[in-house]
């Protein structure tokens, strides 16, 4: 059974929802990306766009703003509409999730 946060993530994940939440401490703006299982613990990939972080500083459109978050520390999590954000390094091979549930389908114009 999935958790609340993990839930409404997902629905972000398929619609491309903006993701705000606290985690340990930070507000963070995020995209979310990949959403699935690590080690049996829920998981995200996400880009964050904007807010605060522990490990570095967010610089728009950077490709160091990819984060590994567990869901299950997300706190007080809001999904909203807006322009959705990701970085050109997004289709790499990503390790935050074993086992995906969802991702982010990526288009090429033909």
């Amino acid at each position: 059974m999935n958790s609340n946060n993990y839930s409404e993530i997902r629905q972000a994940v398929l619609q491309r929802k903006i993701v705000i939440a606290k985690y340990k401490e930070h507000v963070r703006h995020m995209c979310p990306h990949v959403l699935g299982w690590k080690n049996g613990k829920e998981h995200g990939l996400f880009y964050q766009f904007a807010g605060t972080s522990s490990s570095k500083s967010i610089v728009p459109g950077s490709q160091a703003n990819w984060r590994c978050l567990d869901i299950e520390e997300l706190e007080e999590v809001q999904i909203l509409d807006g322009e959705w954000h990701t970085a050109s390094n997004h289709s790499r091979t990503q390790t935050c999730v074993d086992e995906i549930d969802v991702e982010v389908v990526y288009t090429t114009a033909a």
